[in-house]
């Protein structure tokens, strides 16, 4: 989710900090054809994963052994667990997992810089169905059984292997999840199934119009995807601009689109809800929570606590912002699409930036903390592991992908010269740098849990945003500073946690029925009046006027299809990591060392265990609420200040 990321203010500064030259422009990607520069930004090379093409026979061939392999490892180890050795069966099983995963990953990195590829999908759907009945016939029943081992068997192995300890996360992660396992018949018949019914196919349809989208902002004007309309609106600093794309944008998601995503949510939401029934799931977010080790108590204490202390935060903030608009831009009313407005009182340049400038910027700014990280992060641009452009036919946003250790990570950019687009290369790269030290832990155990998925990105922005600070030549400057990356916390705690409130007000009506995009609308806007307070134009407490053209947005955020109830992970990892940059002001001797161990730590720790050696406690039931007003709280006092000194407020 864009908004999750960096704002544009402080890596504007950071640009002019980072070039002895002036910051060249990027032009606008529209096309294969609209620009010259189009085709020198890298594009990912996918060579290392040993494939010619996706419609190589290479790939059929490696499925058809990994198939027989799979077929080997049921018939040696199946019902025979207690008798044989249990990490020689993990060890086989991750070996074969490995090979199922590097077909995929390969498959879909592909898919996605060429969706209008219709061939290309039809060979990936028709491989993902192949892949299904490997693991439904021959691999599904490997998970069920560990989980079902004696605890006597179990122990035993441990005593007769030592060495068994090595997956011992693993072996917790597959227990834990044994009261909500199902028959061994039907989990097989739910993957197999999977590629031809249930949500894959329409969430799979539903990305493929959206990457298809086209907006026109004037009638003379080029059309343009969704990614550079969002860069235009977060970028512009003239209001009437802002209005225009959060109109064009709004509108352009209403109808066939809405729909589409409609009938894509509400099968989601439907799944969701009758499997957490039949696996016995306590509440609507406890298999997310789960699939996270962490505790249903903790993460609703986190959305008590941004409800309770970040919500009147976030007011303050834009309240603040208003004013400042209102003096700086003679902004007449303040709307939905002014949110995210750059602040453009620090003589801080608009210019587009070229893709060497930002790989410079985010170069420096890991250095600043961590020379090893910083290393890392140009060997995955110069090993070609980052698809740059914002072209046509690609998937929207960004991720990065760790596929396999030894062949990823791959970063997804939609790269437009925005400085919002550095921020993103940033925060990505903190994803790839976090799995390069994680894949130590081998294939089953390198991913991390989403609770602490962001830590190695957000810190990183942290430690840059806190050095550009210390650096500002004017109160202007830091206001600026400040007021951008206030923008960052409050989009990704307080924002992601409205998205959280939309998606249990979905999911909790789709007990009543199927879902239309009309409804879909009005829990969008109950959602964000809950959080941001009823529009001051119809004499609510909200710093926002108005909240005209917002009321399909719901329909472009990816997660709520791919990942139900996913969102609050972010500001989770925001909250821990302000509160882990405090600790690292008043306790620098060792700390880069402590960040890398929890980073290399991947998915063998959970959130408790691997923020111990900071002394921090997330369990504790203040703890949201303390982090809110320290990190969040601090940031807000630090700004007002600055701005009645400057003279924006009274």
């Amino acid at each position: 989710i864009a908004s999750t990321l960096p704002s544009a203010g402080f890596i504007a500064a950071f640009a002019q900090s980072t070039s002895s030259s002036s910051c060249q422009a990027t032009a606008t990607i529209m096309n294969p054809a609209a620009s010259e520069n189009t085709a020198d930004l890298p594009r990912w090379d996918l060579s290392r994963f040993g494939f010619a093409s996706p419609f190589s026979d290479e790939i059929d061939s490696h499925l058809e052994q990994t198939a027989k392999l799979a077929e080997a490892f049921k018939a040696k180890y199946e019902g025979k667990l207690g008798e044989l050795s249990l990490r020689s069966a993990i060890q086989e099983y991750e070996e074969i997992s490995k090979r199922k995963t590097l077909v995929s990953s390969y498959l879909h990195l592909s898919y996605d810089v060429s969706l209008d590829d219709d061939n290309l999908k039809k060979r990936k759907g028709k491989l993902s169905q192949r892949q299904s009945e490997i693991y439904g016939d021959n691999l599904e029943w490997f998970s069920l059984d560990v989980a079902e081992l004696d605890d006597a068997i179990l122990t035993s192995q441990y005593e007769n292997d030592p060495s068994l300890a090595e997956f011992k996360s693993f072996i917790d992660e597959l227990r834990r999840q044994k009261p909500h396992n199902l028959s061994k018949d039907v989990e097989r018949a739910l993957t197999v199934r999977s590629p031809y019914v249930g949500t894959r196919p329409l969430v799979s349809f539903f990305d493929k119009e959206l990457s298809l989208m086209r907006f026109k902002l004037d009638e003379d004007g080029d059309e343009v995807n969704m990614e550079v309309l969002l860069s235009r609106m977060q970028s512009s600093n003239d209001a009437a601009v802002r209005a225009k794309c959060l109109k064009v944008l709004n509108d352009g998601l209403a109808g066939s689109v809405s729909r589409t995503a409609a009938l894509s949510l509400s099968s989601v939401s439907g799944g969701w809800l009758i499997e957490n029934k039949e696996r016995n799931y306590t509440n609507l977010r406890s298999r997310r929570n789960l699939d996270n080790n962490c505790p249903d108590e903790v993460v609703d204490s986190l959305l008590v606590g941004v409800r309770s202390a970040g919500i009147p935060l976030c007011k303050r903030f834009y309240t603040l912002k208003k004013c400042i608009l209102q003096k700086t831009q003679g902004l007449e009313k303040f709307s939905w699409s002014d949110r995210n407005a750059p602040i453009d009182i620090g003589g801080v340049s608009n210019d587009k930036i070229s893709w060497d400038t930002a790989v410079n910027m985010v170069k420096k700014g890991y250095s600043q903390f961590s020379p090893k990280m910083a290393e890392m992060f140009i060997s995955m641009v110069d090993e070609k592991r980052i698809d740059v452009p914002a072209a046509n036919g690609k998937k929207g946003g960004a991720y990065c992908a760790g596929v396999v250790p030894g062949i990823g990570p791959f970063q997804l950019l939609n790269f437009d010269g925005t400085k919002q687009d550095v921020a993103t290369l940033a925060h990505e790269s903190g994803h790839g740098v976090h799995d390069i030290l994680a894949y130590q832990q081998g294939y089953l155990q390198y991913h991390p849990p989403l609770t602490l998925a962001e830590t190695a990105s957000i810190f990183g922005e942290m430690i840059v945003f806190r050095d550009l600070l210390a650096q500002s030549s004017s109160k202007e400057e830091e206001l600026t500073l400040l007021m951008s990356k206030i923008d960052d916390v409050v989009n990704s705690v307080v924002r992601q946690c409205s998205f959280d409130r939309f998606e249990e007000l979905v999911h909790t009506a789709r007990e009543k029925g199927e879902l239309s995009a009309d409804e879909l609308d009005e829990y969008w806007m109950s959602a964000l009046r809950e959080y941001y307070g009823k529009e001051g134009d119809a004499g609510g407490d909200s710093p926002f006027d108005s909240y005209e053209n917002t009321s399909h947005l719901w329909s472009y955020v990816p997660h709520f299809h791919h990942v139900p109830f996913y969102v609050y992970s972010y500001a989770f990892a925001d909250l821990v990591v302000g509160t882990l940059y405090n600790n690292f002001l008043t306790n620098k001797e060792g700390f880069e060392g402590r960040l890398l161990a929890l980073l290399s730590a991947g998915g063998t720790k959970d959130f408790a265990d691997a923020l111990g050696p900071f002394g921090l406690d997330p369990t504790s039931s203040t703890f949201w609420t303390e982090a809110l007003t320290a990190h969040l709280g601090e940031l807000v006092n630090e700004a007002e200040k600055i701005a009645k000194e400057l003279g924006y407020v009274e």
